[in-house]
């Protein structure tokens, strides 16, 4: 049978490396730990900046209505700031609580434990 040169391995050595773990050959997991270290971080870090900003909106919401002085539109104003901010809060939690519903659903161990999930769906 003929062997095409695609077939054929060719070592090319370790040419290039990366800064940090991902420079590492088979360091952090792999490639797959790599990949769910980064999502890990990037849905921890941006709930943590969902929290920050509702304490923010929270916060100028209050000053908003110790300020309004008795003016209806601005009182109504920072009413309107503080229950935007509630709702972009409860959004964030219920997306949490939603993804872990749909986790168990589709009988998927931890949707945040990207490395176990990529390794089961991967092929051998």
């Amino acid at each position: 049978m003929e062997s095409l040169i695609a077939q054929n391995p060719t070592p090319i050595g370790n040419p290039l490396s990366g800064i940090g773990t991902i420079g590492l050959v088979g360091g952090a997991g792999g490639a797959v730990g790599i990949l769910a270290q980064i999502l890990s971080t990037t849905i921890g870090v941006l709930t943590v900046i969902g929290a920050l900003y509702f304490m923010f909106v929270l916060i100028t919401g209050a000053l908003g209505i110790i300020s309004s002085g008795g003016d209806k539109a601005a009182y109504e104003s920072a009413r309107r700031r503080i229950t935007t901010g509630a709702i972009g809060f409860v959004a964030v939690i219920a997306a949490m609580f939603l993804f872990d519903l749909i986790a168990t659903l589709l009988g998927l161990p931890d949707i945040l434990d990207l490395q176990s999930m990529i390794n089961a769906i991967r092929i051998p």
